[in-house]
């Protein structure tokens, strides 16, 4: 298996999204310059946090244009797998790969710190390793993490099961103090239709080593590359 992490002018998460991968899911894989569209060689994209350029007119807008992204969309389509981690999570909302928006956080400050978050469900490529309503201890690092959609749309999210995460506290309960941007439904994360897409705000790459705090993330990684292994 080979993975792939995208890296925009601006990006910085693309090393530790390559660090977990090479170190410790210890599989192949390569940067991918933004302009880049040659995706054949790969069978999962991640879609690292960080800070794209043209943040500054609405986070993920300008990159979502980059022309490595018409070559994900075809690369999902074919039922690649793909991660967006934060800006990711952003790029992938403004690129139609996933539906709804994220906005400034409810108190419009930049939150940097671990939060809880609930795992919603275990039927995905990214989450099979995991256990429903298990709580996972995760940093977030954003400004822009306020998950909105309309009623429509979160009706089919939660009628087809695809909200992944919810921010919560410690025991798992959904409580305002824990929904730190304000998230609808307190949503940190969820998947496409196919569900091989899947964008979070939360940085599982960021907690993957007890050292730093958390090694709760580490279950997506294994549980994306067991899927390709089954693959």
């Amino acid at each position: 298996m080979k993975f792939g992490v995208i890296v925009f002018p601006g990006s910085n998460c693309d090393h530790d999204a390559y660090h977990i991968i090479s170190k410790h899911v210890g599989q192949p894989v390569d940067f991918i310059w933004h302009r880049d569209t040659d995706l054949g060689t790969y069978d999962a994209i991640i879609i690292p946090g960080g800070f794209s350029y043209g943040d500054y007119l609405r986070a993920g807008a300008l990159a979502r244009f980059s022309p490595v992204m018409a070559s994900v969309k075809g690369f999902a389509a074919r039922g690649g797998f793909v991660l967006g981690i934060c800006n990711g999570f952003q790029i992938l909302c403004e690129s139609g790969l996933l539906p709804g928006a994220l906005i400034r956080n409810r108190g419009l400050h930049f939150i940097c710190r671990h939060v809880n978050v609930r795992v919603e469900t275990t039927e995905t490529p990214f989450t099979h390793e995991l256990k429903a309503g298990e709580v996972l201890s995760l940093p977030v690092a954003h400004a822009e993490g306020n998950y909105v959609c309309d009623d429509e749309t979160y009706a089919e999210l939660v009628g087809e099961d695809r909200v992944i995460f919810r921010y919560c506290d410690e025991r798992g309960g959904l409580t305002e103090e824990a929904n730190v941007n304000g998230s609808r439904a307190f949503i940190a994360g969820i998947c496409s239709r196919e569900r091989n897409v899947l964008g979070l705000m939360p940085h599982p790459e960021r907690a993957c080593e007890d050292l730093l705090g958390s090694s709760d993330g580490s279950g997506l990684f294994r549980s994306l590359a067991a899927t390709l292994a089954a693959r």
